[in-house]
């Protein structure tokens, strides 16, 4: 079965309502949001009773569109005494993510906006336990900040790994917006003649600066992913 099946809002709590015109059911547009975000934000409640409070946390990740989860698999991790994570895998969390394309900038501040790919994702995750699963969510983790890296690394230790929790979050209750294009004005604003535009944003990287004690040069796939990044 391809990645791109099923198609996105599975359920009624993903599926989009205000905006619904800037949704979209294309798995591949929850893929491309996922491949191009360095940082999600996980949102889960902790705490019991009346000291229950949400918190909503930036975090790494990694994902694996062939997962063992339905629609695949999104890793998040930490440390093993976090709160949220020591919680998620008792209630629903919900992630997202955003990508910010540009700032639109209308005639009227009622019609100002931004261009932007964003994505919800929520589900019950669980914990990883298999070691060979639990090393490749690092694997994945690492990926998606510099690709190729993860081969060039040491293994992880075993005090490490106790350390670390993994949770695995099933990426078929997901949801899409998508908004690009120019400010959409009034009428007689448009009339007025005031200028409308669109500001592109993009994220980009600086030249690599080696630790203090790097002691080699610039790694290829780290220079790899500066000129991916890299301003033009």
């Amino acid at each position: 079965m391809p990645t791109t099946s099923p198609p996105l809002s599975p359920t009624p709590r993903t599926t989009v309502v205000r905006g619904h015109r800037r949704a979209t059911a294309d798995r591949a547009a929850l893929h491309d949001v996922l491949r191009h975000a360095l940082v999600c934000h996980l949102g889960v409640v902790v705490g019991e009773g009346a000291d229950a409070h949400p918190v909503v946390l930036p975090t790494a990740f990694g994902w694996d569109p062939d997962g063992p989860d339905e629609g695949g698999s999104l890793y998040l991790h930490g440390s093993v005494a976090s709160r949220s994570l020591r919680a998620a895998p008792r209630a629903t969390v919900c992630v997202t993510l955003t990508l910010l394309d540009g700032l639109v900038l209308a005639r009227s501040a009622f019609h100002h906006s931004a261009n932007y790919r964003s994505a919800v994702v929520l589900g019950t995750p669980r914990v990883v336990t298999d070691p060979a699963e639990r090393g490749r969510a690092l694997d994945l983790l690492v990926e998606q900040v510099v690709p190729g890296r993860a081969a060039t690394l040491r293994a992880h230790t075993r005090k490490e790994l106790a350390a670390t929790s993994v949770l695995a979050l099933p990426l078929h209750e997901a949801s899409v917006k998508v908004r690009a294009g120019d400010p959409v004005d009034e009428p007689d604003d448009v009339a007025a003649g005031a200028w409308a535009g669109v500001l592109p944003l993009r994220q980009v990287a600086g030249d690599p600066q080696g630790a203090a004690d790097a002691g080699a040069p610039v790694p290829l796939d780290v220079r790899r992913r500066a000129a991916a990044l890299a301003p033009h």
